[in-house]
C-alpha cells in the first residue's frame, strides 16, 4: 500500500512539473488610458522618479517606504530604490531610454519578495490636447514564477496596479497642466 501511495505521488510531482515547464517562458501585461494633459507633461510625471510618489499605485500601499534617488534627476541613467513592507516589497528602477513625449523604457529590478529583472515601458501619443498612454511591463519566466502563475492570476493583479496608477497619473497630470 506504501508503495502505491509513493508511486502516486511521484506521479502528481512529475506530472506538475511537466505542466509548469511546459507554461510560457516570457509575459507581457500591458493597460492603456487617455489622459487629459498634453505629452510633455504626461511625460515629465513618468520621466521623474520624485514625481511617481504623486501617482504611483505602490507608494501608497506604504506610505513609510523608504526611497532613494541616484543618478540624474530625469532621464537616462536616473535611479529609484525603494525597501518597504511586504505588499511593495524592495527593488530598484533605472530609466534605460526616455525620448520626449514619445516612450521611457525602466530596468525594473525585484529584490524582495523575490528576485527579477523585467522591463518596463511606457509610451505616449498626442490625441488632441491629450495623451494616450500605454504602461507595460514585460520579461522572462522561471519555473517558480510559471509556477506561481498556475495559482495567481499575475496579469489580472498588475493590470490593476496599472490600471490605478494611470488614473492617478491622470489626476497628476490634470493638476500639474493647469498650474
Amino acid at each position: 500500500m506504501l508503495n502505491i501511495i509513493l508511486i502516486a505521488v511521484a506521479v502528481i510531482v512529475g506530472l506538475f512539473i511537466f505542466i509548469v515547464a511546459t507554461r510560457p517562458g516570457e509575459f507581457r501585461y500591458t493597460r492603456a488610458a487617455r489622459i487629459a494633459a498634453p505629452p510633455e507633461v504626461v511625460f515629465a510625471n513618468v520621466n521623474d522618479f520624485h514625481k511617481w510618489e504623486a501617482w504611483s499605485p505602490w507608494a501608497r500601499m506604504d506610505p513609510n517606504c523608504k526611497s532613494t534617488f541616484s543618478g540624474p534627476e530625469s532621464g537616462p541613467g536616473a535611479c529609484f530604490a525603494w525597501a518597504g513592507n511586504n505588499k511593495v516589497g524592495a527593488g530598484r528602477m533605472t530609466i534605460l531610454d526616455a525620448r520626449p513625449g514619445e516612450l521611457i523604457r525602466i530596468r525594473l529590478e525585484f529584490l524582495k519578495p523575490f528576485k527579477a529583472t523585467n522591463t518596463a515601458e511606457f509610451t505616449f501619443k498626442p490625441e488632441g490636447g491629450q495623451t494616450h498612454v500605454t504602461w507595460s511591463m514585460f520579461g522572462k519566466c522561471n519555473f517558480m514564477s510559471k509556477a506561481v502563475g498556475m495559482f495567481m492570476d499575475c496579469e489580472k493583479m498588475v493590470g490593476g496596479q496599472f490600471e490605478q496608477g494611470l488614473a492617478n497619473l491622470n489626476d497628476a497630470s490634470q493638476a500639474m497642466a493647469n498650474k
